[in-house]
C-alpha cells in the first residue's frame, strides 16, 4: 500500500488516554478532513463523560487570526441506548460514509480505539445482515450457555470473539451469523455481489499512536479521576433515572458497568470504585495494544507515531508521515 494513488483513507487508532482525538483534530484541521469516529460508546446519546467525547476538542482556534473552526465529525450521537449498536452497523455507516466523501473528492478520517470497528473496515469484515431463523431460534432458547458455546465453537473452530461465549443472546445471535454465513443463501449473495472490500475499495493509510506503559498508567489515573470529578457518577445515575437497566448500563463495559455497580450497592465505596475501574481500563488498553498487534500479524501495516507525551510532537509527526503518503 505504498505510493500517493493507492491511499483512499486515513486510520488513527490507538489504546485509550494516549490522546488520539486532540492528534485527531490537528491532523484533520492541516488538511481541512472530516473527523469519522470508531468508537463502540460514543456512538451512543447521552454517554459523555464516560465516553471521552471531549467534544470541545473538536473546536480549533487559529492563534493568528484567533478564527474558529468546527471540525466535522461523523458517527459520534447516532443512536440511543434504546438500540444496540455493532459492528455491522458501524460498518455500513462507515462505508456510507466512505461513499459520500469519495464522491465529493474528500479523504475520509477515521479516528478511534475500538479496534474491531477499525480493523472491519481496514481488512474489509464481510459482515451481513441475518434474516431471521425462527425455527434455529427456537432450537437454541433451549439450550444452556455451556451448550451454546460449544455451538458456536463447533461451527467456527477459529472464533476470535470469546465474548460472545458469556451472555446467552450473543452465543444465540452469533450462532444464527455463522449458520447464515455457511448456507447456500449467503453463498449465492457473495458470488453475485463480491466482498464488502472488493465493493467499496476501501485502501488505508493506517497511523498508530501509543505511549510508554508507565506513562499510559498515568495518563489512565488521571483522567479516570477527572471523569470522576466532572459528574460521571451523576451521568450514570441519569441514565437510570431515564429509565435503562443496569443491566443494559452494565453491558456497555468499563465506567459504565464500574459505576452501575457502585450505584446498585455491589461496590461499597467511592475509593473501592476508583480502584477497581483503574485497575479495569488499564488490562482494556494492553488489550486494545494486543488486538493492534494482532492486526499486524495479519497483515496491516501500521506507521507508528514516536512515543512521547507531547501531543503536538505527534501529531507532527503523523502530518508529515501523510504528506509523504499523499505526496503533498
Amino acid at each position: 500500500m505504498q505510493g500517493a494513488v493507492a491511499c483512499n483513507t486515513v486510520v488513527l487508532l490507538g489504546p485509550t488516554a494516549v490522546g488520539k482525538t486532540a492528534i485527531g483534530v490537528r491532523v484533520a484541521d492541516r488538511f481541512g478532513w472530516d473527523i469519522i469516529s470508531a468508537d463502540s460508546r460514543q456512538v451512543y446519546k447521552g454517554l459523555d463523560i464516560g465516553s471521552g467525547k471531549d467534544l470541545s476538542e473538536y473546536t480549533v482556534r487559529d492563534g493568528e487570526t484567533d478564527r474558529v473552526r468546527q471540525i466535522p465529525y461523523h458517527l459520534i450521537d447516532v443512536v440511543t441506548l434504546a438500540d444496540e449498536y455493532s459492528v455491522y452497523d458501524f460498518q455500513k455507516d462507515f462505508y456510507a460514509i466512505f461513499d459520500v466523501m469519495r464522491g465529493q473528492g474528500n479523504m475520509p478520517f477515521i479516528v478511534g480505539g475500538t479496534g474491531m470497528y477499525v480493523d472491519s473496515v481496514v481488512r474489509g469484515y464481510e459482515l451481513v445482515e441475518v434474516p431471521e431463523n425462527p425455527a434455529l431460534r427456537s432450537r437454541l432458547e433451549a439450550m444452556s450457555l455451556e451448550e451454546l458455546a460449544e455451538e458456536l465453537r463447533r461451527i467456527k473452530p477459529d472464533l476470535h470473539n470469546t465474548s460472545d461465549l458469556q451472555e446467552r443472546e450473543r452465543a444465540i445471535h452469533a450462532i444464527e451469523i455463522q449458520t447464515y454465513m455457511q448456507g447456500a443463501e449467503y453463498r449465492a449473495l457473495k458470488e453475485r455481489s463480491g466482498t464488502a472490500a472488493e465493493r467499496h475499495g476501501v485502501k488505508p493509510f493506517v497511523i498508530g499512536t501509543t505511549l510508554p506503559r508507565e506513562q499510559l498508567r498515568a495518563n489512565i489515573t488521571k483522567r479516570l479521576a477527572e471523569r470522576l470529578d466532572a459528574g460521571m457518577i451523576e451521568e450514570v445515575e441519569g441514565l437510570h433515572r431515564q429509565g435503562y437497566s443496569w443491566e443494559r448500563l452494565e453491558r456497555l463495559g468499563l465506567e459504565y458497568r464500574f459505576v452501575s455497580e457502585y450505584l446498585e450497592g455491589k461496590i461499597a465505596s467511592r475509593e473501592e470504585l476508583f480502584s477497581q475501574l483503574e485497575h479495569a481500563i488499564h488490562r482494556f488498553a494492553k488489550r486494545q495494544e494486543t488486538w493492534f498487534r494482532g492486526m499486524e500479524r495479519k497483515g496491516v501495516t501500521i506507521h507508528w507515531l514516536p512515543e512521547t507525551a507531547d501531543k503536538e510532537a505527534r501529531a507532527a509527526a503523523a502530518i508529515a508521515m501523510i504528506e509523504r503518503e499523499l505526496s503533498l
